[in-house]
């Protein structure tokens, strides 16, 4: 581009620009913004993107040939460019940056304190009760994961306030040893402190201090022939060591991001470790919106800004390939995180076999993206927008109830991932408990079932649980949840629209007061209604199968007392089960082996059945 081509005075607009830090727009024809930049020395860097002869790569000549006219802001220091960018980048979202699709707030563990017995819980949002946070956790899943963990480790409850006031008998929890029964009084304030300190410590990377303690105390449990206690911290012992084996990472309590990118297919995936307290929390995968032909080090020094600015920030960030101007990031991160944040590319050691784990992990992400099945990517990421979920989920679980005017209830669960319906993982639940056409009832027996056993460590946890019904449906189902003490899982309900026509469907969201409508032709309602009806065909085959069953036993096999021979005696003197049905008590009795008391059990078996 050259100064008379421009609508405006280029060389003059060069001339005149400063040498002090700020940002700088680019803006197209049609005054939409092609890109965002900023800049140390604002008129070098601008200057040099129109200077005669520059040697420029394909994207930024093609960036350079649209651009009409350039702004600029100016800023008071460097730090101040890096955030003002950022925050432009969010907004205007310009065709030829980087775009990082993650806006949502990262998940904590938050303990309570000023309180008799705390709590420990799933948190999103501002940090700012009374207590400890512990975090960022890299998704929902992670949170859940640990939190299932410390239940069974330390036995501090989960529940809300206004359940644990209002408790006048032990929950499910005291019952499957995940909680030791503050609410009622079966544990005292001393020990259970002495529980919260361990999570505390836990959560803080002291596992190790909690080993040598409870070592302490099993010791003098055993001097003093207290064996069943003894044996009670040598299980807990062992268990904490297990943990430990499986979580530990560094070698001291620190906190550290390991960051590593993959680029194939025209798609760039960025895999984010998340160590605290020298424990793996998880780790997640970003897929940035990246113009073509952006090598990989451009889009590592795009995403890094967008990825921390306005969050928590670890003391160490490591990284697969030194981003330009690292040293402006790490120094405009210390003064967001008020400590000094290192970024680096380790070379050797243990830090570079953590980098060459996020490397393999971006790598897997990418080819498993790549290799999804057409459009079912696309549709799990726009029902998780619609939902507005914190990220894409993965993995979905779908509850449905059939039945016959209340006869042989099934509910069914079905499972979908990023390849589709994950058969092996589908679930039917034969309902016993709830009464015959109490569909609320019946999903508060499989979705406790099912939940019950994924707190046990039976199967994987989904991102999203949709119910097939409507607000009723779904507020049966989170009161079971919230007796499971289930925190930071995704649930919805699909309710039919009128006349049950595909399209009109509505749904409800948990946590939230209003219902939504999408458009007949979104992707997302396509994938909640792909999933609905799986569910529906599910539970109506294993009601159709579970009905049939029942139909081919003959009635004189539920009945008590009256074995194999008997019935064959029944059938051979009587001659028949018809008229085994017409006999009365009498005719019954006279069968050889048939007592009086077992006529009677036979005749009211089949005059209730007529």
């Amino acid at each position: 581009m050259s100064g008379a081509d421009a609508p405006f005075d280029l060389d003059g607009f060069l001339a005149t620009l400063t040498g002090r830090p700020g940002v700088y727009r680019m803006f197209a024809a049609d005054d939409a913004v092609l890109y965002v930049g900023k800049a140390r020395h604002l008129k070098r860097r601008v200057t040099s993107y129109f200077r005669r002869g520059a040697a420029h790569d394909a994207k930024t000549t093609r960036l350079i040939e649209q651009v009409v006219r350039v702004e600029v802001t100016v800023t008071h220091t460097e730090n101040e460019a890096l955030i003002l960018e950022n925050q432009l980048i969010k907004a205007l979202r310009p065709r030829y940056n980087v775009l990082l699709r993650d806006d949502k707030s990262y998940p904590y563990i938050h303990l309570t304190d000023g309180e008799a017995f705390p709590r420990l819980s799933f948190h999103r949002g501002a940090r700012d009760g009374k207590g400890r946070y512990f975090g960022p956790f890299p998704g929902a899943g992670a949170v859940r994961d640990t939190l299932n963990l410390l239940q069974k480790l330390f036995r501090v409850r989960q529940c809300e306030d206004s359940f644990f006031r209002n408790r006048t008998r032990p929950c499910l929890q005291y019952q499957i040893e995940r909680c030791s029964g503050p609410c009622v009084g079966l544990v005292d304030e001393a020990e259970y402190a002495r529980d919260v300190e361990h999570t505390r410590l836990f959560l803080a990377g002291g596992g190790q201090r909690i080993v040598d303690e409870l070592a302490q105390r099993m010791e003098a449990a055993a001097e003093a022939l207290e064996y069943e206690e003894a044996a009670r911290l040598r299980d807990r012992i062992a268990a904490l060591r297990r943990v430990q084996a499986r979580q530990y990472v560094t070698g001291s309590a620190r906190d550290i991001d390991v960051i590593a990118s993959a680029t194939a297919g025209g798609q760039t995936c960025v895999q984010v470790f998340f160590v605290r307290g020298g424990h793996n929390l998880g780790n997640r995968a970003f897929f940035p919106n990246v113009p073509d032909q952006v090598d990989p080090g451009e889009t590592l020094a795009a995403f890094l800004p967008q990825f921390y600015l306005g969050r928590s920030v670890p003391r160490e960030i490591l990284v697969d390939r030194m981003p330009e101007e690292g040293d402006w990031l790490a120094a405009a991160l210390t003064e967001q995180a008020g400590h000094k944040v290192t970024l680096r590319m380790p070379q050797r050691g243990a830090p570079r076999r953590w980098l060459a784990l996020a490397e393999a992990n971006a790598i897997e992400a990418l080819n498993a993206r790549l290799a999804s099945r057409s459009g079912l990517q696309q549709r799990l990421e726009a029902l998780g927008d619609a939902l507005g979920l914190d990220a894409t989920p993965l993995r979905l679980e779908c509850f449905d109830i059939s039945h016959t005017q209340g006869e042989r209830a099934v509910a069914s669960c079905v499972v979908f991932d990023a390849g589709g319906p994950v058969k092996s993982d589908y679930r039917r639940f034969n309902i016993r408990d709830a009464e015959p056409g109490d569909d609320y009832a019946a999903l508060r027996e499989a979705v406790g079932r099912r939940y019950r056993r994924l707190k046990e460590g039976e199967g994987k946890w989904p991102d999203l649980l949709l119910i097939d019904g409507g607000k009723a449906q779904l507020d049966a189902v989170l009161a079971i949840l919230e007796e499971l003490q289930v925190d930071g899982l995704a649930v919805a309900s699909v309710a039919k629209g009128l006349g049950r026509r595909p399209g009109l469907e509505t749904l409800h969201i948990a946590g939230s007061s209003k219902s939504i409508q999408l458009p007949p032709d979104a992707p997302a309602l396509h994938l909640v209604q792909q999933i609905r009806d799986e569910a529906h065909r599910f539970a109506i085959t294993g009601h159709r199968a579970r009905r049939a069953k029942a139909r081919r036993v003959s009635p004189l096999e539920s009945i008590p007392g009256l074995g194999p021979k008997r019935r064959r005696e029944l059938l051979r003197q009587l001659g028949g089960l018809r008229e085994i049905e017409r006999a009365g008590v009498e005719d019954l009795a006279r069968v050889p082996g048939i007592s009086t008391a077992l006529a009677e059990r036979i005749y009211a078996t089949f005059n209730e059945s007529r």
